[in-house]
């Protein structure tokens, strides 16, 4: 990652070659930061917060925000009400725009749980909050001071195209793109269904680019499990799952929904059993609970 980014620094004629790549190390950076935080990736807690740190000046922004709007809200709720990352907030279509879109509404309602996290910090965990405070001086500092170093190597303009290539616009595809494949992997499953509440790409490039992030249905059933065990994870949970959940190529889902779906309709998702803003009435529901309730038991265990 500094690598790329300063090589940038060192001779801007290679931005054109280096910053894709450093737009994918960022988003990069954002999965491992999600990993990290599942399953850490040190056994000193001193190592775990330098790690997050350092990935938090490439992704974009602090990783402890992963902690209020992720691990303690997404999969507690999965799609369903209370969940800040629903991909059904305004409408339950899928389409190129809701999809492109979807960034900027989920941002929006994901700043209330952490605006929280930080304050129930405040009031009851000090060193926490210190945690946190120190991640944001951190992530804006360096932001700054690469800034400031890039404008005293190349001047005011050509310094802030610099930064931005470099550091910037990494940055804002990770967080984008991180979004983006929240709304894929859950989009018109049924979040009230015990197996087809998530989508996965069980593909090898996609994968392996990312850390597995593509088995997203056996990342949720046990959240606690390190990234490179998901592939046997997911082997056992595939055939319980409806096939069109079961994707082979990102790419591929990718195009035909954004690309043939919005001219030939039947290439485009269909909603899964229930949408989110469906709840199951009477004996179903009760069903329904104590699945959530043994889920939630599950979640908790493999964190702890």
């Amino acid at each position: 990652m500094p690598v790329v980014a300063m090589a940038q620094y060192v001779n801007p004629a290679l931005i054109p070659y280096l910053s894709p790549i450093g737009c994918y190390l960022a988003l990069s950076a954002g999965v491992i930061a999600h990993n990290h935080n599942h399953c850490p990736t040190f056994k000193s807690r001193k190592l775990n917060f330098l790690m997050s740190l350092w990935l938090a000046h490439f992704y974009g922004y602090p990783t402890f925000a992963w902690v209020p709007t992720h691990n303690l809200n997404h999969h507690k709720y999965v799609n369903k009400p209370g969940d800040a990352t629903i991909t059904w907030r305004y409408t339950n279509k899928h389409n190129w725009w809701v999809a492109f879109t979807y960034f900027f509404v989920s941002s929006y309602w994901q700043s209330d749980p952490i605006k929280q996290y930080i304050r129930k910090a405040r009031q009851s965990n000090p060193t926490l909050y210190r945690q946190i405070i120190t991640q944001y001086v951190s992530w804006a500092g360096l932001h700054l001071a690469m800034l400031g170093v890039a404008i005293a190597w190349h001047g005011l303009g050509r310094g802030i195209m610099v930064w931005s290539f470099a550091f910037l616009i990494p940055a804002l595809f990770a967080l984008w793109t991180i979004m983006f494949f929240n709304y894929i992997q859950h989009v018109h499953a049924d979040p009230w269904s015990e197996n087809d509440h998530s989508r996965s790409f069980d593909g090898k490039l996609i994968n392996f680019l990312l850390f597995n992030n593509g088995l997203h249905a056996a990342h949720h059933e046990v959240a606690g499990a390190h990234w490179s065990t998901l592939p046997e994870l997911h082997a056992k949970l595939a055939p319980k799952i409806n096939p069109e959940l079961n994707q082979s190529s990102f790419f591929g889902w990718c195009f035909r929904n954004y690309v043939l779906a919005p001219f030939f309709p039947q290439y485009g998702t269909k909603q899964i059993g229930r949408a989110g803003f469906e709840p199951p009435t009477g004996e179903e529901a009760q069903l329904e609970s104590a699945d959530v309730d043994a889920l939630e038991s599950g979640i908790n265990a493999a964190r702890t």
